[in-house]
């Protein structure tokens, strides 16, 4: 998927809270918008190289999005909004193996008390929920997940489960927004909650899926298939 507006690269300062980062580009400090409420600690260092995306609303306070950053030699999408549009691409594309057959493609629908990324239907009226988690936090090519408690998160997983446990049909796709991962697994250390889900969703049937991507500084997309340990 390519990234249609501008990208330029700053120089990274601080960031004063979830949303507001301040970058040095072309000599001037300005204040960004950082679309993703996780830490990114290991990737937002003083001085590090970030990637910024322009944007065109004269409305907004920044003129900047900060969507990706550079640790070490390897660059991380930390963009929220990314992950579902790169699946969503992969979807339509039949890249991803297990999901090919389905060839309805919705976005955003509700079961029970959740809403999930994606519902899936195939020539059969077989039904698929889908749920997928960006994943930007990685040490050594093991990439972990969530990098801060996601009740949310564990919300899905434990809806995914009773659909799964109902007869129906649902997964969770990890989607890392970097590549060179050789495995994931969740988080325990920050969230043992959401590792306990993500177990016990698999054991009632659930699909727990990993990707890698492709990234580069104008684009980002779904490559290859990533071994889950649980």
């Amino acid at each position: 998927m390519r990234i249609r507006k501008n990208t330029v690269r700053a120089e990274f300062i601080r960031r004063p809270n979830r949303f507001q980062a301040y970058v040095i580009l072309d000599g001037e400090e300005m204040m960004v918008h950082v679309p993703n409420t996780g830490r990114c600690r290991e990737i937002l260092i003083p001085g590090s190289t970030v990637i910024l995306r322009e944007e065109s609303n004269p409305l907004r306070k920044t003129k900047y999005d900060l969507i990706a950053g550079y640790k070490g030699d390897k660059l991380i999408n930390i963009d929220s909004q990314i992950p579902n549009r790169v699946v969503e691409e992969a979807l339509r594309l039949r890249n991803i193996d297990c999901l090919k057959r389905y060839e309805l493609i919705e976005r955003e629908k509700t079961y029970g008390n959740s809403r999930f990324d994606f519902r899936l239907q195939d020539m059969k009226d077989e039904v698929y929920y889908l749920e997928v988690k960006g994943v930007t936090l990685e040490a050594n090519g093991a990439a972990k997940f969530p990098d801060a408690p996601t009740e949310r998160g564990r919300k899905h997983l434990l809806e995914l489960s009773e659909i799964a446990k109902s007869g129906g049909k649902g997964g969770v796709l990890f989607l890392m927004q970097m590549n060179d991962i050789k495995v994931f697994s969740p988080h325990d250390d920050m969230d043992p909650k959401f590792g306990e889900a993500l177990r016990y969703a698999k054991a009632c049937g659930v699909d727990v899926m990993s990707y890698q991507c492709e990234v580069g500084e104008d684009y980002i997309t779904l490559s290859k298939e990533v071994e889950v340990l649980l």
